[in-house]
């Protein structure tokens, strides 16, 4: 990339650190710079157009530019720009949102707690579940377990839950309490002659025996994404919850579904919670909640965990523990807003609607030789590529099958060699066509690179 002394581009080098970068390879190409959005596509500054084939970082569900999310923040600015949820105050549009979380919930849940993004929705859960432990006299109860390419955050807890060697890597994690268990992702660790319902039962397996072997009286909850995201987009296999859940069930442990991907309509329902059956105790959820349009995250709390946490805080005179941002009123008034969109565009139908489609289309992908797999489910999926092949190290084939995929008109994200696609859930069809025709076209200019 050409960068002027004073170019935007120039600018952003000299001042900005950027996540999920390679700093020194940034110094030397510089960034693209997003101007504008409209529907499922945005625009740079020298007006090229791309097809937003994540949605952002997963999340902008209703598109962007959408006038009745920029309206009601402006409306909500004017009226109440800022106010907390300390000490006993609150404010209308927190109050709103968590009613309509509850109403909304797919299984029972008593109260809410706001945050400002997904990180930190999962790291004041295991906070909490720690506090819970100690209010039920069981301080040894504090391990958790996630599982391996899990994806649940960045912060020092979160980024501990999350089980990637990246997120770890230099950054003295994770914490000695969370535990990994065996990723659900069949292809790659499946054993030789191993059906998928018997992959499913292994994997519960490996949980049950990783418990024991940790004593179940120390497992406070597992942590989970109903389908992986980050992770590469990993569909579980048949059988694989009803697996599972009953492990957790057996030993008293408590469930934690983090729907920040999953949630408001990716998977084909409201909930992945739904899709799958779950039965969490706490959901956490973010991303599509406003489309991004403003930072807010949350937590639903199902009233087994609510009690003791209700009975400590009094114990102790207070709940230590709080966010200057939680429950922001103009975040608030935009998720609502947000979901209000939501059901009466009927985005949840139009995901079903649209579904066959992108998933036909995601599979054809598989015809290249480049690509090993395609998985997915909903509007949210991925192609695997086959680096192996070309005895590449693991995401340098994807790397450069992304610079293609950008230089062609579509955003997507490779994590590792495993190209995502998670486009906004207002997609046409002959938009589905259009990103799968240039992920089509580009796969083909990268096998010949």
């Amino acid at each position: 990339m050409t960068q002027l002394p004073n170019s935007l581009e120039a600018r952003d080098v000299a001042v900005q650190l950027h996540s999920y970068a390679d700093a020194r390879k940034q110094e030397e190409t510089g960034s693209l710079v997003i101007d504008k959005g409209e529907g499922i596509y945005v625009t740079d500054i020298h007006g090229k157009r791309y097809i937003e084939g994540m949605a952002g970082l997963w999340s902008v569900a209703v598109g962007f530019g959408e006038k009745r999310l920029v309206d009601a923040a402006a409306r909500q600015m004017e009226k109440l720009p800022y106010y907390h949820t300390f000490t006993y105050k609150t404010h209308g549009p927190s109050i709103e949102l968590a009613e309509k979380l509850i109403e909304m919930a797919p299984v029972p849940m008593s109260k809410v707690y706001f945050t400002n993004s997904g990180s930190e929705a999962n790291d004041t859960a295991l906070k909490l579940i720690w506090y819970r432990s100690n209010a039920l006299g069981q301080p040894e109860r504090k391990k958790v377990i996630s599982r391996v390419r899990g994806y649940h955050g960045v912060t020092i807890a979160s980024a501990s839950l999350t089980g990637l060697p990246n997120n770890h890597r230099s950054f003295d994690l994770p914490l000695p309490q969370v535990l990994h268990t065996t990723s659900p992702h069949y292809r790659s660790q499946k054993k030789d002659g191993e059906s998928e319902a018997d992959f499913a039962k292994r994997c519960a397996q490996d949980l049950e025996d990783l418990i024991l072997a940790e004593g179940p009286e120390t497992i406070a909850a597992f942590f989970a994404e109903p389908v992986m995201g980050a992770g590469g987009v990993i569909v579980p296999p048949d059988g694989y919850w009803e697996a599972v859940q009953p492990v957790l069930e057996k030993y008293g442990i408590l469930f934690v579904a983090d729907e920040v991907i999953c949630g408001f309509g990716r998977t084909g329902n409201m909930f992945g919670t739904e899709t799958y059956n779950l039965q969490p105790d706490i959901m956490t959820l973010s991303k599509a909640l406003s489309s991004s349009y403003q930072p807010i995250s949350a937590l639903l709390i199902n009233d087994n965990v609510y009690q003791p946490i209700a009975d400590e805080s009094h114990k102790i005179g207070v709940l230590g523990h709080g966010y200057t941002g939680s429950g922001h009123p103009v975040a608030a008034a935009v998720a609502l807003e947000n979901l209000k969109i939501i059901e009466e565009r009927d985005l949840v139908g139009n995901v079903r609607a649209m579904s066959p489609l992108f998933q036909k289309r995601l599979a054809g992908l598989a015809q290249n030789p480049l690509v090993v797999e395609t998985r997915g489910i909903g509007l949210i999926g991925a192609a695997e590529l086959h680096h192996e092949a070309l005895a590449d190290t693991p995401g340098a084939l994807g790397a450069r099958t992304n610079a293609v995929f950008l230089e062609k008109g579509l955003i997507s994200r490779n994590m590792l060699d495993a190209m995502a696609f998670c486009p906004p859930l207002i997609i046409t069809e002959n938009q589905i066509n259009e990103m799968f025709d240039i992920a089509e076209d580009s796969l083909q200019a990268a096998a010949l690179l």
